[in-house]
């Protein structure tokens, strides 16, 4: 991750050590980086000075479409009663994502038309 797309890194004074800090030089209007300890500044390289990488996972179970209810190549169980409404069948299946490959997690949905909730053990 250290030189991905969008990587801003930690840039340091050749004169101290010291790090810089992004500046605007408003007269020449470009991005300097500026030592805060001497009077080193130097151009920016890259105009971005901050990268703020929003990274969420998606809830599985929402992915889940009620229909699967009816796929008769689907196996049943009346082994896993639905938490929600107490019905005694529902369909199962393994996840189809990525992180199947991590862990084996069974998904159910109740097959009560009226409730189709979905649940993981």
């Amino acid at each position: 991750m250290a030189n991905g797309p969008g990587f801003v890194g930690i840039k340091f004074c050749p004169e101290c050590n010291n790090m810089l800090y992004p500046r605007e030089d408003k007269e020449n209007r470009q991005l300097l980086y500026a030592c805060r300890n001497c009077d080193h500044k130097q151009v920016a390289d890259n105009p971005c000075i901050y990268v703020n990488k929003i990274l969420h996972e998606v809830d599985e179970l929402t992915q889940i479409v009620a229909d699967v209810i009816h796929d008769p190549t689907l196996p049943k169980t009346e082994d896993h009663p639905c938490p929600k409404c107490r019905h005694r069948e529902a369909v199962f299946f393994q996840a189809q994502s990525r992180r199947a490959e991590e862990e084996m997690r069974l998904y159910y949905v109740c097959t009560n038309p009226d409730c189709t909730h979905r649940w993981t053990d």
